[in-house]
């Protein structure tokens, strides 16, 4: 996100609009208006969880039974969640390649995504 001095667009958009809601409403109608858009906000946000409540049972991945079962004492992951085969499995690491990409363009190659 671009920045304009020290506000960035969206934050310009935002005070740019609530100052011409003043401006042309008022300052009740404005903050009523406000107040109705936060609390819709609000409603939309409960709505979301409870519809995610309903459709998933298990919601947070440390109670997931096979993530349970693969950190057991008995488990592929015994050691736990931060021992050396899990984080040898599951964590990726960073290798720069930009010097064999430019190597490619500089022999002609054309690289489109």
């Amino acid at each position: 996100m671009k920045k304009i001095g020290t506000m960035t667009r969206r934050g310009f958009i935002k005070v740019a609009g609530v100052t011409c809601g003043y401006a042309v409403f008022g300052f009740n109608v404005t903050r009523k208006a406000c107040a109705a858009a936060m609390e819709f906000v609000g409603i939309r946000q409960q709505s979301v969880y409870a519809a995610d409540r309903k459709v998933y049972a298990i919601r947070k991945s440390q109670d997931n039974p096979m993530i349970k079962k693969l950190y057991a004492k008995d488990g592929f992951l015994h050691e736990g969640p931060c021992g050396h085969e899990s984080h040898h499995l599951l964590h990726t690491h960073y290798h720069d390649r930009s010097a064999d990409l430019k190597a490619l363009r500089d022999k002609g190659v054309q690289l489109t995504l």
